[in-house]
């Protein structure tokens, strides 16, 4: 958080993460709903929220088990779907330079929502203050809600009739749209949209945004090879 604790949500940065989390957060009656759905009871559920802590990994793991998968299918396919965090946690390991048990905690909340909120601000206060505000605020959010659509289980319904699926994508929007500009960016954006359109109907979900980011790859490696060979 800032040096002024009392005030860090005042903050674009504070006001960015409560945010994004309050739209993310949302979603997590889905989750709850999905798990006992699959066959998990009340504390299973909120078990893979407060232990596991990834959507993608989360709604994986519920789909393998609501098929009949083993608990190795299902454990081995959601930390596919997590080591996504690990490569997050290369580059907020120099932004945070939290220590002892902060950074424990750091390396839990490290998930899609915080990572953004961090990388798109400008210095490095607004980076650690969207990142602690994002990720406690979508933890916080996102068990909480999982526990009220696990304890509604059925008459909930499907919770995406009710739009809450649209609430974490459209957090993400807003957030990246600002930083839209320029050939490279509208390049990376438009051919991850197309990988996702592809990927999408026949993958597990969180599958797909791994797929997408190799359009940052495809777009920005020939503009780094041309950069060196300029250098040499």
């Amino acid at each position: 958080m800032t040096s002024d604790p009392v005030r860090w949500w005042r903050t674009p940065a504070g006001r960015e993460g409560l945010a994004v989390g309050a739209a993310t957060g949302a979603y997590g009656i889905s989750c709850g709903a999905l798990g006992v759905a699959a066959g998990l009871t009340v504390w299973q559920t909120m078990a893979t929220s407060l232990l596991l802590f990834s959507g993608g990994s989360q709604f994986a793991f519920f789909g393998v088990v609501a098929t009949g998968g083993g608990a190795v299918a299902a454990v081995g396919t959601s930390t596919l779907l997590g080591v996504r965090n690990m490569f997050y946690g290369l580059q907020l390991v120099r932004l945070l330079e939290a220590r002892g048990w902060r950074r424990l905690v750091a390396a839990h909340l490290t998930i899609d929502e915080s990572t953004a909120v961090a990388i798109s601000q400008v210095d490095r206060r607004g980076q650690r203050t969207g990142f602690w505000a994002a990720g406690l605020a979508v933890f916080v959010l996102w068990n909480l809600m999982t526990l009220l659509g696990a304890l509604l289980g059925d008459a909930l319904g499907d919770p995406r009739a009710w739009g809450l699926d649209a609430a974490a994508a459209g957090a993400f929007v807003a957030l990246l749209w600002p930083r839209l500009q320029g050939r490279d960016p509208l390049a990376a954006a438009a051919l991850a949209v197309v990988l996702t359109v592809v990927v999408a109907p026949v993958t597990t979900p969180g599958v797909p945004v791994l797929v997408a980011a190799l359009a940052a790859l495809v777009v920005g490696l020939p503009r780094r090879r041309d950069r060196t060979q300029v250098v040499a």
